[in-house]
């Protein structure tokens, strides 16, 4: 399985990575496109931070981070081997947006966005979607799905 999870990633940073060149070929140069009136945007943005802006201008810190976390990731996958098909979703959605994110920080020094909602002011990407859904899936699998914080569980003694 962790190598389907991997497999499964790759193929959404491939698909956010072919979305962002359609995107910078054809809307950079416009800016802004309404979708659906003023409340879904396609707008153009170079995130030069994380989440929300935050931290810019810091493009190898973040390189050096995401590795790391998609690399924990997967030694995680690979040492543990986890049963659940639900676990291996959430981490190829965390393990593909990560990629995608991290491909655009490599290439050009920042992050396309281009996604603009009129409720969720920051513009996002699908690479930042993938993350956030596997972030929220994973956090139900740890608290709902595992005995991580089953106080009757019993402790091994071995």
């Amino acid at each position: 399985m962790p190598f389907i999870a991997i497999a499964i990633g790759v193929a959404i940073a491939a698909v956010d990575q072919i979305i962002k060149l359609l995107v910078i070929n054809n809307l950079k140069p416009v800016g802004s496109v309404n979708v659906v009136g003023d409340v879904f945007k396609l707008t153009y943005v170079e995130n030069r931070g994380v989440a929300f802006g935050l931290f810019k201008d810091m493009p190898w810190v973040f390189i050096v981070l995401t590795s790391v976390l998609i690399a924990a990731i997967v030694f995680f996958m690979f040492k543990k081997r986890p049963k659940s098909k639900f676990f291996y979703v959430t981490v190829a959605l965390i393990i593909g947006g990560g990629l995608g994110n991290l491909i655009d920080r490599v290439l050009y020094g920042f992050v396309v966005d281009y996604l603009s909602l009129s409720f969720f002011p920051p513009v996002c990407n699908f690479a930042d979607y993938c993350i956030t859904v596997g972030v929220i899936m994973l956090a139900a699998y740890i608290v709902f799905m595992t005995d991580t914080f089953d106080s009757k569980k019993e402790k091994r003694h071995d």
